[in-house]
């Protein structure tokens, strides 16, 4: 009888270091998934110096925009309304564009979702941005090959016509310099 009580609290005991350890677990596998939400997917969608397409799409304004209309130095962004990163990273590229010389027409802004999501983006995007709202696969979207949310770029025309990126991490903390 002594060593059926022993082996019991063995056993009760191994579960009991079993549940705190997979408790333990959880909570590191939590913080990682936490963490990696708010490093986003973080690759941008076309690399410095690719091409991008030929697009048309209309802004929220009614005004229809191409690719041809991204002007000598243009800063893209794409967010999305359920990305986490999007959401933190919107008030810094707010504050951003509004130092851009050139304005509005210097900066796009593709917020990818349903009008209705999109709204609280929109609202905060509209005063300095040409903003676009689109589904994933939408023609601005696809034109950069966004994926990841958020993706912040700068383009700009090349001496070719061709449009370029210029930039694919862009320092939103950083304070535009005007041209000379």
């Amino acid at each position: 009888m002594p060593f059926v009580i022993a082996a019991l609290l063995l056993v009760g005991a191994l579960c009991a270091l079993d549940l705190v350890l997979t408790l333990g677990v959880i909570k590191r596998l939590r913080d990682q998934g936490a963490l990696l939400a708010e490093l986003g997917s973080g690759t941008p969608a076309l690399a410095v110096g690719e091409e991008v397409g030929a697009f048309t799409a209309t802004t929220v304004d009614g005004v229809p925009i191409g690719r041809d209309d991204l002007n000598d130095d243009t800063l893209v962004a794409f967010f999305s309304p359920t990305c986490g990163p999007c959401r933190k990273k919107l008030p810094a590229f707010v504050a951003h564009a509004r130092t851009l010389p050139g304005g509005r027409d210097a900066v796009l802004a593709t917020v990818v979702g349903t009008p209705e999501a999109a709204a609280a983006f929109t609202e905060a995007l509209a005063p300095v941005a040409r903003v676009v709202v689109e589904e994933a696969d939408g023609p601005v979207g696809a034109a950069f090959n966004a994926t990841a949310y958020p993706t912040v770029l700068r383009v700009a025309p090349a001496a070719d016509g061709r449009v370029l990126v210029t930039a694919d991490q862009v320092d939103l903390g950083r304070v535009p310099q005007a041209a000379a």
